[in-house]
């Protein structure tokens, strides 16, 4: 239950990064979209879940173009 949550919350603010990644032209939150839409499909451990969550959250505030 909590992995589903999970996924809905990261999927939210992938979806975000994407059309924001898209209308601006700009890489880095566009692909940070597609991985936070895609990569619940794909790990199943909460944990883990939570931590490349974050740090894909985290990486259009770091990686400034």
């Amino acid at each position: 239950m909590d992995t589903l949550i999970y996924s809905v919350i990261f999927g939210s603010i992938g979806f975000g990064y994407f059309i924001y990644g898209k209308k601006q032209q700009r890489m880095v939150p566009f692909i940070a979209g597609l991985g936070l839409c895609v990569f619940p499909y794909f790990i199943s451990n909460l944990y883990a879940m939570v931590i490349v969550g974050i740090i894909l959250t985290a990486a259009p505030w770091v990686l400034k173009e």
